[in-house]
Parts: C-alpha cells; sequence; structure tokens
C-alpha cells in the first residue's frame, strides 16, 4: 500500500489535471518548468510553495495573454464612444495609467489639507481641531516661453490619504471600512467635474474647490517665508510686503475659498490682527468674472460649508458682518440694499453668495469682453460698482497664436510670414500689414488653397471616424462648444432642418452645399444639454441617409470634443457659429480661434463679437438678431414663443416635426422636453432669432458663390484678429491688476554665458 502524501509532497507534484478547457497538458508542464527555472530562477530542490504558485500563476497568464489581446481587439473594433444611439455617454478617461512624462512629483513638498471637525476657542486664539487630514501631493510641469529661454511652472496637486489613516479601524479588523476611507480621500483629485446635483457630488465639488485653494496657499506661505521679503520680527514672519510680491488671481468663483483660508492662515495660525489680515488679503486677490447667469454663479448651502470647513463659515459671516456695517453707515435705511449686497441669501435655505465673496475680498474685479464688463458693471453687480467704481476693469479674452496659428495651421502660418515677416508670431498686432494685400488676387487664391487643403485633410478624418463621405468643397458651417441653452445649438440645428425642407421641397433648385458640424460636451447632471445632443444626431441620421439630399447638406456631432480635435476644425472651417443670445456670453475665445485661421462669423453682438465687429468692421460679419436692449424690451414687453411659431410657417413646419416625431419615428414624443421648453421657459429666446437667423444664412451662402469677395472678407478677418492674441491679455493683467511690468528679458543659457565670457 503506497504511504500516503505529505501536503508538502502534494504542492510539490502540482496536478494540472482539474484545469477546465486545458489545450495541451504537456504544453502547461513544459511552461511550468520554464517559468520555474527562467523566471523564479529556481528548481524543484530550493522552490517554496510560494515560487510553485509563481510558476503556475506565470503559466496560466500565458494561455490567458492570447484571449486578452483578442477580447481587447475585439473591444477595439467595436469602439465604444463618447456618443452611442446618438446620446452622450460619460466615460472614465484614465489619463495618468502610464503616467505623464512631463510631470515631476514632488514629494518633499508634500502638504496636509483639513476637512470637517470642530472650532475651539481659546485665550490663545481660535482652533480648527478634530479635522480629516488629507495630503496634497504637488506635480510640477514646465511651461515654456515662446524663444525667450524661460520655463515656468504649473503645479497640481494630487490627493493622499496619510499612511496612518483609519489605522486603527484597519487594526481591528474593519479592513473594509479603512480602504473605503482611504478611497473617499483619495476620490478628491479622481474625478474631475462630478455631477453636483445631489448632495454627494456638491460635497466632492466643495472638497475639491478647497482642496486646491488650501495646498496652493500653504505652498505660497512657505514660498513667502524663505524668500528675503519674508522676513522675520521676533517670533514671527513680518507680512507687510506679502501683496507687493504675491498677487493671486481668482478664476472666476471656484476659488473663492482662497479668501477665507488666507485669513485663517494670517489670523489664526500667523496671529494677525483681523484689520491687517484683511487689508493684506484684499490686496493680494483680484478675481475675474467670466459668467453673467444667475445658475452659473455659485452658492453653497451653508449648512454644507459649516459640515465640511466650519471655521471658514465663521470667517465668512466675520467678512459679511464687516462688510454690511460698511453698507449701513452709507446707506442707512436702505434695507432692500442690505439684502441685494449680503454674502448670505438668507432665501429659503440660507446660502453663500461666492460672488460677492469675491467681490468684497479683492481689490480689482473684471470681465472678459467689454460688452461683459458692461453687464458685471451695470447690472449683474450694479451696487457693488456704486460702492467702488474704481474696482472695475475689463480685460478681453485673447488666445494663444503659437497653439492656434503656427501649430494647429502650419500652411496659412508660413503664407502670412513670406508676406509679412516672422515677427507676427511674438506681436499679433503686426496681422494689420496684411491689409496691403487686400487686392492682390494671387494672394488671395493661396489663401484659398490653404482652407482647402485643410478641408480635404479634414474630410478624409471625418470619413474614417464618422463614416460619412464629405463633399470637401461644400461650405464647413462650424459650432464646436460646451452644450447649453444660451449658446444655442438649438437654433443651429432648427437651421438645418429648415434647409433639408428646402431641398426636399425643391431638389432640382440651386443650394450651395454645406456640412454643417456641430461638437461639445454637456454637463454630466444637464438633462437639456444631452437631449439637444440627441436630438442633433437624430437630424443627422435623416439627413444623412437621405439619398433626395446627397452631397448637398450632410451633419456631422464630434464627440469628444477636445483640444486636439479642435486643432484639426478650426483650420478647415469656412463659417463659424457665434449665435448665443445678445448679452449671456461672457466672450468666447473660439470665435478668436476661428477669425485668425480664416472663417467667417455668424453671431450675435454678444461677448467678444462685438470688439471683432469693431476690429474687423461689423460688415466683414455676419451680424443678426436682437442687441441686449431688444433682449431686454422683450423681457419686459414678455416672450411669447407662439406668436413666433404661427407667424413663421418654415419655422412651424420645423418644430412640427420634432414634434411628431419625425426625426424619432420610434419613439414620437421623445423630444417633448425640448418643445415644451421652446415654447414655454425658453429664456434664451430662439424663436425670437430664427428669422434673422435664417435670412442671414442665405446672405452667407450668397457670398460663398463668389470665392473672390469671400476671401477678400477673410483676410479682412485675419488682418483685424491681431487684439485678440493673449500676449496682450496677460500684459494687461500684469500692467494694470498685478502691479508686474512685462519683461521682454532673454534668460541666458549656462552655455551662451561662457560664449559671451570667453570661456
Amino acid at each position: 500500500m503506497a504511504k500516503p502524501l505529505t501536503d508538502q509532497e502534494k504542492r510539490r507534484q502540482i496536478s494540472i489535471r482539474g484545469i477546465v478547457g486545458v489545450e495541451n497538458v504537456a504544453e502547461l508542464k513544459k511552461g511550468f518548468n520554464r517559468h520555474l527555472h527562467f523566471t523564479l530562477v529556481k528548481d524543484r530542490n530550493v522552490a517554496t510553495p510560494r515560487d510553485y504558485y509563481f510558476a503556475l500563476a506565470h503559466t496560466v497568464r500565458d494561455h490567458l495573454v492570447g484571449r486578452w489581446i483578442r477580447t481587447q481587439q475585439h473591444y477595439y473594433d467595436k469602439c465604444p464612444k463618447k456618443i452611442r444611439d446618438g446620446w452622450q455617454v460619460e466615460e472614465a478617461d484614465d489619463w495618468l495609467r502610464y503616467g505623464n512624462p512631463w510631470e515631476k512629483s514632488r514629494p518633499e513638498f508634500m502638504l496636509p489639507v483639513h476637512f470637517y471637525g470642530k472650532v475651539e476657542h481659546t485665550n490663545t486664539g481660535t482652533k480648527w481641531i478634530d479635522t480629516q487630514v488629507v495630503l496634497a501631493l504637488p506635480y510640477d510641469t514646465p511651461v515654456p516661453g515662446y524663444m525667450n529661454n524661460t520655463v515656468n511652472t504649473m503645479r497640481l496637486w494630487s490627493a493622499r490619504a496619510p499612511n496612518d489613516f483609519n489605522l486603527r479601524d484597519f487594526n481591528v479588523g474593519d479592513y473594509i471600512q479603512a480602504v473605503l476611507d482611504r478611497n473617499l480621500a483619495e476620490n478628491i483629485s479622481r474625478v474631475l467635474y462630478p455631477n453636483d446635483n445631489f448632495f454627494e457630488g456638491k460635497e466632492l465639488r466643495l472638497k475639491q474647490e478647497y482642496f486646491v485653494v488650501a495646498a496652493t496657499l500653504q505652498d505660497i506661505i512657505r514660498r513667502f517665508k524663505a524668500s528675503k521679503f519674508g522676513s522675520t520680527r521676533g517670533a514671527g514672519t513680518v507680512f507687510d510686503a506679502f501683496p507687493d510680491q504675491v498677487a493671486i488671481q481668482l478664476n472666476d468663483t471656484h476659488p473663492a475659498l482662497a479668501i477665507p483660508e488666507l485669513m485663517r492662515i494670517f489670523v489664526d495660525i500667523e496671529k494677525l490682527p483681523w484689520s491687517k489680515a484683511w487689508e493684506l488679503t484684499q490686496k493680494t486677490f483680484a478675481y475675474t468674472n467670466h459668467t453673467v447667469l444667475p445658475e452659473a454663479l455659485e452658492r453653497w448651502p451653508v449648512d454644507l460649508v459649516e459640515k465640511l470647513l466650519p471655521r471658514h463659515l465663521e470667517i465668512i459671516y466675520e467678512i459679511n458682518q464687516k462688510h454690511l456695517d460698511r453698507i449701513v453707515a452709507l446707506f442707512p435705511k436702505d434695507v432692500d440694499r442690505l439684502r441685494r449686497m449680503s454674502l448670505i441669501e438668507e432665501e429659503g435655505s440660507k446660502r453663500i453668495n461666492m460672488a460677492h465673496l469675491c467681490i468684497v475680498g479683492s481689490h480689482t474685479v473684471n470681465g472678459v469682453a467689454k460688452i461683459h464688463s458692461d453687464i458685471v458693471k451695470t447690472k449683474v453687480f450694479k451696487d457693488f460698482s456704486e460702492l467702488e467704481p474704481d474696482k472695475f476693469q475689463n480685460k478681453t479674452n485673447g488666445i494663444t497664436p503659437r497653439r492656434w496659428l503656427l501649430l494647429c495651421n502650419p500652411g496659412l502660418a508660413e503664407l502670412i510670414a513670406e508676406k509679412i515677416g516672422e515677427d507676427y508670431v511674438k506681436d499679433l498686432s503686426q496681422l494689420t500689414k496684411l491689409h496691403s494685400f487686400l487686392g492682390d488676387d494671387l494672394f488671395l487664391r493661396e489663401l484659398a488653397k490653404v482652407k482647402q487643403e485643410n478641408k480635404l485633410k479634414f474630410s478624409q478624418f471625418l470619413e474614417k471616424e464618422y463614416k460619412v463621405k464629405i463633399n470637401p468643397s461644400s461650405m464647413f458651417d462650424v459650432q464646436v462648444k460646451r452644450i447649453h441653452e444660451y449658446k444655442r445649438q438649438l437654433l443651429n440645428c432648427l437651421h438645418v432642418i429648415t434647409m433639408y425642407n428646402r431641398i426636399k421641397k425643391d431638389p432640382k433648385k440651386l443650394f450651395v452645399p454645406r456640412t454643417v458640424i456641430i461638437g461639445g460636451k454637456a454637463a454630466p447632471g444637464y438633462h437639456m444639454a444631452k437631449m439637444i445632443i440627441k436630438l442633433i444626431t437624430s437630424v443627422a441620421d435623416v439627413v444623412n441617409n437621405d439619398p433626395m439630399v446627397g452631397s448637398k447638406l450632410k451633419v456631422i456631432f464630434l464627440e469628444n470634443y477636445r483640444v486636439s480635435l479642435a486643432e484639426k476644425v478650426i483650420p478647415a472651417t469656412d463659417l463659424s457659429e457665434q449665435i448665443s443670445t445678445a448679452g449671456t456670453e461672457a466672450s468666447g475665445t473660439g470665435n478668436m480661434k476661428f477669425m485668425l485661421n480664416g472663417a467667417l462669423t455668424i453671431g450675435t453682438m454678444d461677448g467678444a463679437n462685438v470688439e471683432m465687429a469693431e476690429e474687423a468692421g461689423e460688415e466683414n460679419l455676419f451680424i443678426f438678431g436682437m442687441r441686449v436692449d431688444d433682449v431686454a424690451a422683450l423681457d419686459k414687453k414678455g416672450y411669447e414663443a407662439k406668436e413666433y411659431y404661427e407667424a413663421l410657417p418654415e419655422l412651424k413646419l420645423v418644430i412640427d416635426q420634432i414634434d411628431n416625431g419625425f426625426f424619432s419615428p420610434k419613439q414620437p414624443d421623445l423630444f417633448k422636453d425640448i418643445i415644451n421648453m421652446l415654447f414655454y421657459h425658453d429664456r434664451f429666446k430662439v424663436f425670437a432669432d430664427y428669422e434673422a437667423y435664417v435670412k442671414c444664412q442665405d446672405k452667407v451662402s450668397q457670398l460663398y458663390m463668389n470665392p473672390k469677395a469671400w476671401n477678400t472678407m477673410v483676410l479682412k478677418n485675419i488682418a483685424a484678429s491681431g487684439k485678440f492674441s493673449s500676449d496682450r491679455t496677460i500684459k494687461e493683467y500684469a500692467q494694470n491688476i498685478w502691479n508686474v511690468e512685462p519683461s521682454d528679458l532673454k534668460i541666458s543659457l549656462s552655455n551662451e554665458s561662457n560664449k559671451v565670457n570667453g570661456n
């Protein structure tokens, strides 16, 4: 009778007979021995049970890999997209999976960021205690200047749980809770743009805003103390020079918590008197407003801030009290003004108005286009501008010509350089020299050739990605931007359906071929924006598959719109759609990119369109629709969408088609929410501008049939786009807000210095 095998001997035997689905047992044995000897560098005399496990695991994995690769290839061929069945679908973009070669982690500068806890007032000062700590790990990305040897730093922060995070829970066996808590801490920098329709999303968003602010301010204080300006007197640092050395620009309200955070550092940690701390804080901060839409101006629930940042709520209350005391002193009987200007909104549940906090805590407030800054000063924040009129400025946005011309449109950049030299790259105002070529037919033809080459290239890309045959000679009519009701992608869509109906009504009538390209993303929780995307893709399905339409009209929705895709579509565009309701778009920068790259603009007098019209001449843009005063007058009168619907037969037909399921035959009521909004809740008055928009589009088609006139207008626009360089914008910020004089100094490299010194 055979002697029973010990457990050790059983392990050494390593039976593989029970593995299901193994094609070749001998091959597995051979693989096992190969991994034991060559992967683990062991033989059976010295191998441990762990070695046998790893040898078998490697062997099985070898057989999985082939299937793994084939599976991934299958998924790749299926190619899951951002748009599925016409709907936007959010997918995780694990862009750091393989690391980022451009960034450098700086663990030596890791900083603690505190949340929750409670506030304790003592004789020695106020303390924020019993907090939950998350570590902020900095990552530095070099940002090189153009041809000047300067390389600045962009510092981003990654959330990390401390090593001892809930170690007590872990040690007593609550492993799952410890891991969940760690994940919650690190989620702060893991999820971009959480859906804040829900409480959990709101809390995460507020955590993100404070996390970045707290880490950055600690870092700024550390650097200031390490500099020659952070002199010490006695036990503490003297901060008198802080505003002279530190300028913090609040880019919209998202970093507004920097104001109470800097006050907390100055008062609670550095022990400065409140009045001194407030003086330094106001001199340090400036605020850029980026939107006048009420729903986009952040208002955080007081109970959420109290839970997450209890000390900061106390500081905000104190700031507000002193602010209101000042208002009472200036306007003693104006109770309504007090309510309007308070940092705390009392209607319903209490909320903190973050824009008001930014204005009160900053020395300068600016908008990002002339018309926007005027609206900010005279309407949205009128009470504040009456109090401190000199605090309000304008800084019109700009774009970098290095990326948005040289990099994305080298053909046009080279053509311009041949005519006026290369200095325009660093001084875009030199584009005005192109005016002298307006009568040069050869140059106009060369300009058109560059555009056609870009269109051919983009046509090939579209045909490959979207399987739609594009007519490269058609007019490329493009609207790419965030999907939002105020940007009125719906107005564009209504025009597309109008063109479709005209072709169907009279197929033999002359029609200027168009490829309408719409792209952008909707916020995850924005239902109406997602419905607009579905409508556009549904219209595209009908138009693109109608043989009667053929190559006259095609509609493409660009999914996953991003910078790399913008670099392809912008140089290929003939017509740029900038059609927001007058008074709603702060500035826009896409409008500038299209202008610089030789697209003509159809747009309202909104945002930077106004200044583009001033620079190029209004006759060189296709301007239509209501102006800001017209919109205000219509609001006062009362906007009745049904009046336009009943008065305009083409509009009525389009709306009826959408409403009756022409574009969604399997689900006729699919777009009922859009129809209901357009008739009863349309703040952005799509129907009111429909007739003017369609007539203006007819003018566009008419001009497109005259290539010389079209290209002359293109050249006038390019020549007038010099104002919209970000170089000009940043110079204005530096001189008028940060009190820094821009320098043309080119930093010498060490080897250049050696050459100068004769070494």
